[in-house]
């Protein structure tokens, strides 16, 4: 059940899954490949894979306007993989000629950085890692490098594979009968009847509750089945010793094995792919780290690929041109807009608010504090989550205007009173006593 090392040929076996899946469909899916195609060689391709892929997502959701036939789900999930993949493999490629060019300008040979890549991959093997049948219609995202590195495992008999999936695997069947469980109880069309808005306001106001676990608990099944198809190959297995991340791979060098015996003898995971930690999703404090804990490699993506060069230098801007992008990277119904554009108000009130109060309680206030802050944090997220549900503009200002929007007056309130206080801007650095108390939560998770 572990890798392989795989010569050109597999490059085709890689390809076969996507061509039968979208009969009609897959041709369109080829067509993001032409722009990183022609510029892959250039060192400024990361900017234009990134503006000519997003451009495409556009013609590609308007196909039904030009009077041609709708792709299908399945069609739309692998365009967005593939917008993803293109993106990072035309940085990635990015890397490699600046790292020639400062070789060459030194004038000596430097020892491999991490992650880089070995050379340009020509159009095959672009292709075949677009295509790679590991997680093509599901993800999780991943780099060219890791794909590389699953290819060209030199002993794939030794990194383990079946305890590693039956361990992630095992609250899957819990999490899929409490969706089915909580999606009867409360299904989400009752929210679209007339009938709904005449309830009372509690009614109303508990609603979301239940609508956004429901939510939860179909992700988690379908991420956790994702991350274990990608296990059950052993796609996505480092050394713990190189402390890789979602999405990224590897941050520490961590040589290969040089034979069999040393190959067994090492300790792996598969952090690389993993794409959501239901722990931290459900008992995080803060709002920002909710965001970590989801969609772990796209997060991963975003704030690689749009996050560090968006064109401004406040966190909370940057937050915001960053969930702009998401949100169009979903599609283009309003309700995502609605609900991503909502964070970035959370993310300034509670960095706000917490700078300039949390600080000055004592340990017995600031744990009462992190209580009701953690509380608010699900609340917002069961708001904004009837957003992204519901899909429609009316139908979510419909629903927030019966909840009189108090997520977002709330918010507000909170900012300025964060503001009249003397709170700083929330930034991306965390306090020496929120670092000790996330590996301690890490910790608690591992056990």
């Amino acid at each position: 059940m572990g890798g392989s090392s795989c010569g050109p040929g597999a490059h085709l076996i890689h390809l076969w899954p996507p061509q039968f899946a979208f009969s009609d469909h897959h041709l369109g899916n080829l067509g993001p490949h032409s722009g990183p195609a022609l510029v892959r060689t250039r060192c400024s391709c990361h900017a234009l894979a990134l503006a000519w892929t997003f451009s495409y997502l556009l013609f590609f959701r308007a196909l039904s306007l030009l009077g041609l036939p709708t792709p299908t789900p399945f069609t739309n999930a692998v365009q967005l993989l593939l917008t993803l993949k293109l993106v990072s493999l035309a940085s990635e490629v990015q890397d490699l000629h600046l790292a020639q060019r400062k070789e060459i300008a030194s004038g000596f040979h430097k020892e491999p950085t991490l992650g880089l890549l070995p050379e340009v991959p020509s159009l095959m093997e672009t292709l075949s890692y677009s295509y790679c049948y590991v997680g093509i219609m599901t993800g999780p995202f991943f780099r060219y490098r890791t794909y590389l590195d699953w290819l060209e495992q030199p002993f794939p008999e030794a990194v383990p594979s079946l305890r590693p999936l039956l361990r992630r695997a095992w609250p899957a069947p819990l999490f899929g009968l409490l969706f089915l469980l909580s999606s009867h109880l409360f299904p989400l069309e009752a929210v679209r009847e007339d009938a709904f808005y005449a309830r009372p306001l509690p009614t109303r106001l508990f609603y979301m509750i239940p609508v956004f676990f429901a939510f939860r608990m179909r992700f988690y099944v379908a991420w956790i089945a994702a991350e274990c198809g990608c296990i059950a190959a052993g796609f996505g297995a480092y050394p713990v010793a190189a402390k890789a991340r979602a999405g990224g791979g590897p941050t520490l060098q961590c040589p290969p094995p040089s034979s069999p015996e040393i190959a067994a003898s090492l300790e792996y995971d598969y952090e690389t792919i993993r794409n959501i930690d239901c722990y931290g999703t459900d008992f995080c404090v803060r709002v920002r780290d909710g965001m970590r804990y989801w969609n772990m490699t796209v997060q991963w993506w975003l704030a690689q690929y749009i996050y560090k060069s968006a064109p401004f230098r406040s966190y909370v801007l940057r937050s915001a041109w960053t969930m702009l992008l998401s949100a169009y990277w979903h599609g283009l119904h309003p309700g995502y807009y609605l609900s991503f554009m909502t964070i970035p108000l959370c993310l300034a009130a509670e960095g706000y608010l917490e700078s300039a109060l949390r600080r000055h309680l004592s340990p017995g206030g600031q744990k009462a504090w992190d209580w009701v802050h953690w509380f608010l944090k699900m609340r917002a997220y069961d708001y904004m989550c009837m957003g992204f549900v519901l899909l429609s503009m009316a139908d979510t200002l419909r629903y927030w205007a019966s909840i009189y929007f108090w997520v977002h007056f709330l918010a507000l309130a909170c900012l300025g009173l964060g503001l009249v206080l003397g709170g700083g801007s929330p930034s991306k650095r965390k306090t020496p006593s929120q670092a000790t108390s996330s590996q301690a939560k890490e910790k608690l998770r591992e056990e």
